[in-house]
This record gives C-alpha cells, structure tokens and sequence, in this order.
C-alpha cells in the first residue's frame, strides 16, 4: 500500500513512495530524493470528508500560486478514518483532478496509523508529534517541509491551508 523502504531519521529525500500509474505510466517507485530543494506541503487526503472540499481547493491554489517558486503538495491518500477514500487510488486521483483540478502529485493509498503506517508518515511523524501524540487523528494532516526534506511544522486538519500559507512563503525564502 504505496510506501516501501526503510525511514531514515534525515530527511524525506531519503525514502520511496509508489506514485499512481496516471502520472508515472508505469506505477514505479519514486524517490523522494527528486523533491530535494522543494519546499513540500504533504497531507493525507480523503474525497468523502466534510473537509475535502475547503482543502482541495486551497490546496490546488497554493500550488497554483507557488509550484514556480518551488513548491509542491505531495498528497496521499488515506482511507483509515471512517471509510472515507473507500476506493482506489486511482479514483481518488481522479476525483482530485477531476473535481478540483489538482496538479500536483498523488500517490497511491498509504496508512498514517497503526503497524502498517507508510515509511513516509512513520518519518513525518517522527519528526513532528501532534497534539496528544504523534499518531495522525484524521484527513487532511498537514506536514510542511523545508527544502532540505525536514519537517518544519505540522498542522491538524482544522488548519486549513490558505492559513498556513505566510510559513509556506517564509520557507520558500529560506535557501
């Protein structure tokens, strides 16, 4: 379920994740290594959250907005809270780009919680623990990440986006 190797405790360049065949013909691996000198806002997304709409859509405008100064929201989705992304994740790719014309990358379906979690949010999470512990409480977590692939904040889902968006800029200034 879309995430493989080991976490290192360094950086998210340092892992692979299994990104959709729409976007990578072939369904391969891709080292996170390719994001080096991005500035990443990842998160786990759902399509029947009563959060999805407000997230998606703030979420395709800040990479609308920022992806040529060198940002990118990697999402990934996650069907672990409610039966909430109950299908695959080709069709949660394309209820994103389809109803929300989302560009950036979404990768195939991960688990955040329990002894499955993903090598990316075993990292994330890690390196940002969230209120009451690290473990995810529901969709539409947040993980910002400096150019150099740390977790420089961590937001819950009743964050939305459009409000994180002066520390998305503050990290694109920073080398």
């Amino acid at each position: 379920m879309g995430a493989s190797h080991s976490v290192s405790g360094h950086s998210i360049h340092e892992i692979t994740v299994k990104r959709l065949w729409a976007q990578d013909s072939r369904g391969n691996d891709v080292d996170l290594s390719i994001y080096k000198g991005k500035v990443l806002l990842i998160v786990n997304v759902a399509s029947k959250c009563g959060f999805t709409d407000s997230n998606y859509a703030q979420l395709s405008e800040l990479y609308t907005k920022y992806k040529d100064e060198g940002f990118v929201v990697l999402a990934f989705p996650c069907n672990q809270f409610l039966n909430q992304e109950p299908g695959t994740g080709q069709e949660a790719q394309e209820f994103a780009c389809t109803r929300y014309q989302a560009e950036y990358p979404i990768f195939d379906k991960v688990r955040v919680n329990g002894p499955d979690t993903s090598p990316v949010y075993k990292f994330l999470k890690s390196q940002k623990g969230g209120f009451m512990g690290s473990s995810i409480k529901w969709n539409f977590t947040k993980f910002l990440v400096d150019r150099k692939g740390r977790v420089i904040h961590r937001f819950g889902t009743t964050t939305s986006p459009l409000s994180i968006e002066a520390k998305i800029k503050k990290a694109l200034d920073q080398p």
